[in-house]
């Protein structure tokens, strides 16, 4: 494996439980991490998810956030911190219309409710608008984890089958697994490899200066996309094996 420039990684599932802020462990290896490598998270969540789980509990100093990229709802935007500013700058943002928004929603719904896996007491929105994404989340956007994991031991079939039900119906966009309940849909072509392209070009490297971590790298999921590419990747199955690659890739000085 050639040396690594860029160490990508997911965050719900690799970089932290599930909408949970990442661990005192993960931040201090994050930090070492951005002192010798450029730094990329890219997931389902929007922004302020990434905020709250990821750069809030980040303790580094201001220049190091410039080796960090930051590309929620599965690269559909694109941040990089302004330290002039000191704030977050977006660079792109793929945007879906408002039409296109209620078209997915509506089949989102429409298709979960005739497959029987429409939650009756969410915790929380079932159907998120995220600008550039639409998320469905089976048990509700702020489900607690232990239920979120339970769900995906007895019914994670009846969720793949529903994205692929609604996949047939919406041929003109991407629709991806994401953690343990959620569906993502983007516009087509629009997803982690899309983010990673990006990436790729911004910094003027190729694919085998970059290393990607995540949990979903099975066919289907949101991952997936990145490994299919040709890009090098691992696959855990939670922050604490991303915490041993992490904690290798320090070690080898990869």
């Amino acid at each position: 494996m050639s040396k690594k420039k860029v160490i990508a990684f997911d965050l719900d599932g690799t970089l932290a439980v599930s909408k949970s802020p990442i661990s005192d462990r993960m931040a201090e290896l994050m930090s070492s991490l951005l002192q010798t490598h450029q730094v990329c998270v890219i997931s389902g969540g929007a922004f302020p998810q990434f905020q709250k789980q990821f750069i809030d509990n980040l303790h580094v100093e201001h220049h190091l956030l410039q080796n960090l990229h930051l590309m929620p709802t599965c690269g559909t935007r694109y941040y990089r911190f302004d330290d002039i500013s000191g704030e977050w700058k977006i660079i792109y943002s793929e945007d879906l219309s408002k039409d296109e928004r209620e078209k997915i929603m509506k089949i989102a719904e429409k298709s979960a409710k005739e497959q029987g896996i429409w939650p009756e007491n969410p915790h929380g929105e079932v159907v998120e608008d995220r600008g550039s994404q639409i998320s469905i989340s089976l048990l509700g956007q702020q489900a607690p984890t232990e239920e979120k994991d339970a769900f995906f031991e007895k019914h994670n079939d009846k969720r793949l089958t529903l994205r692929a039900k609604i996949d047939e119906q919406l041929p003109e966009f991407e629709v991806r697994a994401g953690g343990t309940t959620t569906i993502d849909i983007t516009r087509l072509g629009i997803d982690k490899a899309y983010g990673m392209e990006k990436l790729m070009a911004a910094l003027e490297i190729g694919k085998d200066e970059v290393l990607f971590v995540g949990d979903r790298l099975d066919e289907g999921g949101n991952d997936y996309p990145v490994k299919a590419m040709g890009i090098d990747s691992i696959a855990v199955e939670d922050w604490e094996d991303t915490a041993l690659v992490v904690e290798t890739i320090l070690k080898l000085g990869e």
